[in-house]
């Protein structure tokens, strides 16, 4: 297999960085951010990086971070288990109606979107309260909450099944046949947030008062070593926290299809689903090491597996298939990836722009959604041609309409 990646090494360091990134923008601080990841000598044998790479908080978003018995709660971050699903139905582009506001709108009222109180369920749906019941997330939950009082756990029910706000969407999709598509991208919400954070200041403890023969960059590179009894609990938080973002993504899918079948003709679900995380951490073997593999905005790409790369809420996304590449330990971007921080695009991105760019998306035209605009991510078409050799198209798919928290 033909390989894409660049050497981006750091000075001195001797943990090589491998970077897809021909073609697509990497800013300086990013790969400053990435040199001080790979300086810390727990972390390697090389460090992974995607072309959607771009600054991140606490770890470069776009890399993929192995760790040999040490953890770093802050480049798992606080989105713990973000991540995508998607579903194809039997509908086909002329099952929809002309317009989708309507649908757009009934979707909103089922799924509550946005942060803060107006993004959670005000009276818990007999869908959601069964699967809170029936999933053991609170029992797990209240076992962490046991030994670390300070995690809350009062945002679990009336979270569960809601998007959020920031970068994730819901959206109606045609693949290049016609075939209707949804797809989500959430994570575990204000729990998982919680949970994140909590441990992070923990690490940051921990790291004040441990003797090392090193010298740590930043503090947001704060870890757990493994035998230690915040190590375990993390571990097994994180866990939690990620389930908690699969049952989240599949408790939303079920509200979204029941919208559907409520407003347009019958149909069946097609066998093509997938639900991955791209914001999370789990043991893994490559070249016959065993490690903490963390994907901070990347998707496991193993051979044949299935994945989403979206791109941003007017142009492409794609269900792609792993092509099981072990330079990038069977990884693969998580999307197209910011080129402007959320403030950049609010100072440089006019609402007239905005509003051509999704002119063909039934969507939220107003100021409020700037920085989620096409513009203020990289070419979706300049980050699929840098890892072809890490997953294959299956599908491309155009949006028709998306909805932001």
């Amino acid at each position: 297999m033909s390989t894409h990646y660049e050497l981006l090494h750091a000075e001195g360091s001797a943990t090589p960085i491998k970077g897809w990134v021909r073609g697509v923008p990497l800013e300086a601080q990013a790969h400053a951010q990435l040199r001080n990841i790979a300086a810390m000598p727990f972390v390697g044998p090389w460090v992974a990086v995607m072309p959607d790479v771009h600054l991140g908080k606490g770890a470069t978003v776009g890399s993929v971070i192995p760790t040999r018995g040490a953890i770093i709660p802050a480049a798992v971050g606080v989105d713990i288990g973000c991540g995508m699903a998607a579903v194809r139905t039997t509908l086909r582009a002329e099952d929809l109606p002309d317009s989708l506001a309507q649908l757009r709108n009934s979707i909103e009222r089922s799924v509550p979107v946005g942060n803060g109180r107006g993004g959670e369920h005000h009276k818990l749906p007999d869908s959601i309260h069964t699967r809170v019941a029936q999933s053991g997330l609170v029992a797990r939950l209240e076992a962490i909450k046991a030994r670390h009082r300070k995690i809350r756990t009062d945002k679990l029910d009336g979270q569960l099944g809601t998007l959020g706000g920031g970068n994730h969407f819901i959206e109606l999709c045609l693949d290049e046949a016609g075939a209707v598509w949804v797809m989500l991208h959430s994570g575990s919400r204000g729990t998982g947030n919680l949970i994140g954070t909590y441990f992070i200041e923990r690490a940051r403890e921990q790291l004040a008062h441990r003797v090392l023969g090193y010298h740590v960059p930043d503090k947001d590179l704060a870890f757990f070593m493994e035998g230690e009894p915040l190590f375990e609990d993390y571990v097994e938080a994180v866990s939690w926290a990620q389930d908690y973002a699969r049952e989240n993504r599949e408790a939303m899918m079920a509200r979204v299809l029941a919208e559907l079948r409520h407003r347009l003709p019958k149909f069946q679900l097609d066998r093509m689903a997938v639900n991955c995380h791209h914001n999370y951490v789990q043991k893994e073997t490559h070249a016959g090491q065993e490690l903490l593999v963390t994907r901070k905005g990347a998707v496991s790409a193993r051979a044949g597996e299935l994945g989403i790369i979206p791109g941003s809420m007017g142009t492409r996304s794609y269900i792609v298939r792993g092509l099981g590449n072990g330079e990038s330990f069977h990884s693969c971007s998580h999307g197209a990836g910011r080129v402007m921080s959320r403030t950049q695009a609010r100072a440089s991105i006019t609402l007239a722009e905005h509003r051509q760019a999704t002119a063909h998306v039934e969507c939220r035209k107003d100021a409020a959604v700037i920085d989620e605009s096409p513009a203020a991510y990289k070419d979706i078409d300049a980050v699929m041609a840098a890892q072809t050799d890490l997953v294959e198209v299956v599908h491309t798919l155009r949006q028709v309409l998306c909805i932001k928290g």
